[in-house]
């Protein structure tokens, strides 16, 4: 999901790193769905066949599923957690007026939907192998006491009816955004919670993202004829439906009656998202390997916008399919309908009236949740830097270098500024912190988004930029579809490098020690200069000093950590470069000698990359006189 980083909008990690096995155990689901649309009361009817597959070497008892519409209801959590936070004040405007921990999409709307503009799913009846099974709806999560468990490695069919009302348009789901669609369709149905080597994930839905099962998805959904679908999924049944889906120049052959029956089939996603609204306009991009498409509500900007987003898309994918890894699938959609931006498995919900840049921005950050939460897809509950911080390194990364105007700018610098206002805001917690249990959105938003993205960018800085960049290949194709963990991350980058980094990600995760290395002294003693460090914050780093002369040669002077066990490689062969012995973290100044005399000596800079996250750059540098 991308959302705004502006103050005014805005159980620990830590399994063992015996864990990080790249045959870890999943479950696995096959759903069936079969769904009846009311258009004109919003709401539907809905027949499932869940077949739930125990691949762990543990006995279920019960199991549990979301039901996430509920929290679209007065005085559910969702509601009463945004109007808590509403009240802590964050910072001032330009105005000086206060800036309140809202975010603003929710507020205290939730607390007045009417009847009619709530959100609900209701379970009717729940078996198990035919058998009834007893439950009891827990806001947004649904408990079902098994009257026979499900033992390891065995298989079992759960078969439900249910009934929903689609709310009025809050938080990524809902009827009537502001930009017109009819249905932004997400967290439309019951789903099964995931159960993992931590165990269950009943997380209550309090604003924050998802945590699915991979499974195979056969979803039909009948609704008035005159609506054109968008979402997850191939369309299995084209010349029955049209509307841009049929061959090119074949004839559509729709069936009698007011109403359409669109089916969809999704191999391997975590998750099923659609959407509908009778004024979409569809296009289609072929990409290298798979086909784009486009579904938009047709006006004066978005005549030019979207065409323009579709021919820009298999430019992006050339940066991202060779940096990031190949995109599985045979389709993906872009959908103009949410509230922003959310990322499903196969597509996306994005608000679509905005100027270029600004489409293309959220088309591209939205698209990369395709590797870390659609392909990947770590636990954003307890991980949300992993998915949301990489995505938006990927997300700059990807856009700086397919975009003429930014070419030459440093495309992570944004993410370190709103990290050191952060940390000058005295909100900032550890990123191990639940996402839902931030004591503001402010911290959650710029923890997970821009901190997620230095962790990445300095890691370069740590191992060098190409053994990172080879890094996040190797973590692809190792990882996905396997739900890893930072552990099993910081692995990764330790066989790819040959450096030991569980401090980094120790210091990184676990707490909010912060960087601030400094220039102590400087003094010559028999003709060579002396050059005194010292390490100002509590967080111990390796260090480049890049050293000036007056004659115009430079030297790199590179300091590793002892506690690396290892240096990272030459990342500028133009530059002499001088490695030394290791700064043991314990000691707080290091000292090292250069074989000229100061007279000699043009500056001396600390970290001249920018890369490290030091949070005073005052004290990193001198220059002669």
């Amino acid at each position: 999901m991308r959302i705004s980083i502006i103050p005014a909008l805005f159980l620990l990690l830590g399994a063992s790193s015996a864990m990080a096995q790249t045959d870890r155990w999943q479950q696995r689901v096959k759903y069936k769905m079969d769904i009846r649309m009311d258009v004109k009361t919003n709401q539907f009817t809905g027949k499932q066949q869940l077949e739930y597959t125990n691949n762990s070497p543990d006995t279920l008892f019960r199991v549990f599923y979301h039901l996430q519409w509920n929290a679209f209801q007065p005085n559910s959590m969702m509601d009463v957690r945004s109007r808590e936070l509403g009240k802590i004040i964050v910072g001032k405007d330009a105005k000086g007026v206060n800036k309140h921990d809202w975010d603003s999409r929710v507020t205290d709307r939730i607390s007045k939907l009417q009847p009619n503009e709530i959100g609900y799913q209701k379970v009717r009846s729940l078996t198990m192998d035919g058998r009834q099974q007893q439950f009891r709806t827990e806001e947004t999560i649904l408990v079902v006491d098994l009257d026979k468990p499900i033992l390891p490695r065995s298989t079992v069919t759960f078969d439900m009816e249910f009934e929903a009302q689609v709310p009025v348009q809050i938080r990524r789901s809902g009827r009537n955004n502001k930009e017109g669609v009819d249905y932004s369709m997400a967290q439309w149905y019951p789903k099964m919670a995931e159960y993992d080597y931590e165990g269950w994930h009943p997380t209550p839905y309090v604003a924050r993202e998802f945590y699915g099962i991979w499974g195979d998805f056969d979803v039909k959904i009948t609704i008035d004829k005159k609506y054109v679908l968008a979402g997850t999924g191939y369309l299995q049944n084209p010349q029955q439906i049209g509307y841009g889906y049929e061959t090119k120049g074949t004839k559509v052959t729709r069936p009698a009656g007011n109403t359409l029956t669109w089916h969809f089939v999704a191999p391997n996603v975590h998750d099923f998202v659609w959407a509908a609204d009778p004024d979409y306009k569809h296009i289609t991009q072929p990409v290298d390997g798979f086909t784009a498409h486009f579904f938009y509500i047709e006006n004066d900007t978005t005549r030019t916008t979207w065409p323009q987003l579709a021919k820009m898309i298999p430019v992006a994918y050339e940066y991202i399919k060779k940096h990031f890894g190949a995109y599985t699938y045979k389709q993906y959609s872009f959908i103009q309908g949410g509230d922003g931006g959310m990322e499903y498995p196969m597509a996306t919900l994005i608000m679509g009236n905005g100027k270029m840049d600004g489409l293309y921005g959220v088309a591209i950050h939205e698209w990369m949740h395709s590797w870390y939460q659609g392909m990947l897809a770590t636990n954003e509950s307890l991980y949300p830097w992993m998915d949301e911080g990489f995505t938006t390194f990927a997300e700059d990364n990807a856009i700086g270098n397919t975009v003429d105007s930014l070419a030459g700018r440093w495309h992570q610098s944004p993410s370190y500024r709103n990290y050191f206002a952060l940390v000058r805001s005295g909100f900032e917690e550890p990123i191990s912190t639940h996402a839902d249990h931030y004591n503001t959105n402010y911290a959650y938003s710029i923890s997970s988004y821009s901190k997620g993205a230095v962790f990445l960018e300095q890691l370069g800085y740590v191992i060098g930029a190409a053994n990172r960049d080879a890094g996040l290949l190797r973590y692809y194709n190792d990882w996905r579809f396997k739900h890893p963990n930072a552990n099993d991350f910081i692995r990764v980058m330790e066989k790819e490098s040959g450096i030991q980094l569980d401090w980094y990600l120790q210091y990184m995760r676990n707490t909010t020690k912060h960087i601030d290395y400094a220039l102590d002294s400087i003094y010559e003693t028999g003709g060579k200069t002396v050059v005194v460090l010292r390490r100002a914050g509590e967080f111990p780093m390796p260090v480049d000093l890049l050293v000036e002369m007056k004659d115009g040669r430079k030297e790199m002077h590179y300091i590793p950590l002892t506690i690396m066990f290892g240096n990272k490689p030459n990342e500028d062969e133009k530059v002499k470069r001088i490695v030394h012995d290791g700064w043991r973290w314990t000691h707080p100044t290091y000292s090292l000698t250069l074989d000229v005399p100061i007279s000699q000596l043009r500056s001396i800079n600390i970290d001249p990359s920018m890369r490290l996250a030091d949070i005073d750059r005052e004290n990193n540098k001198a220059v002669a006189p």
